[in-house]
Formats: C-alpha cells, structure tokens, sequence
C-alpha cells in the first residue's frame, strides 16, 4: 500500500504506466477500485492509497468498489471475499 500524499505527480503516473500500482482505495471508506472508476477520482488525495493486486488491497481490510467492480462487490456482500482487517 502506497499513500497518495507521498508521491509526486509525476511519480504516480509513472508507476502507473510500469504496472506497480492498478488499484485506488480510500482509506477513511475502506474501499478499492479500478484507477478508472469516477468514484476514485474524486476523492481527495490525502484519503488515496495504491494498490499492486487485489489481494493486496483485500489483505489490507479494503473491499472492492461497488460502482466499477460491481460482481467483486456482491461476492464481498455475500461473504466469499474476506474482510481482513476489520
């Protein structure tokens, strides 16, 4: 996990591009998402954290999205995916 407000600009979009991050979550709601949902993209940089893998977010007690990942998001509802961390 990797928070926003450690990175520059640049840096973000550059780890972006290598792969090393693929998820955004917000660590006040607990959630993670596709870096291309609209949801992620308004919240506020302080609150962003990245993400490598889905496991990694999961691990870390996030759960998914339920706007760009809504199949992810009933399986986490209906218990298939653990809430760590809570």
């Amino acid at each position: 996990m990797i928070a926003h407000v450690q990175l520059s600009d640049k840096k973000v979009r550059s780890l972006i591009r290598s792969g090393n991050i693929r998820f955004g979550g917000n660590k006040k709601l607990r959630i993670y998402r596709l870096l291309s949902c609209v949801s992620g993209k308004q919240m506020k940089a302080a609150n962003r954290t990245f993400f490598a893998t889905e496991q990694e977010a999961i691990a870390a007690g996030y759960r998914p999205c339920g706007h760009c990942m809504p199949a992810l998001y009933r399986a986490w509802k209906a218990g298939v995916i653990p809430a760590h961390g809570r």
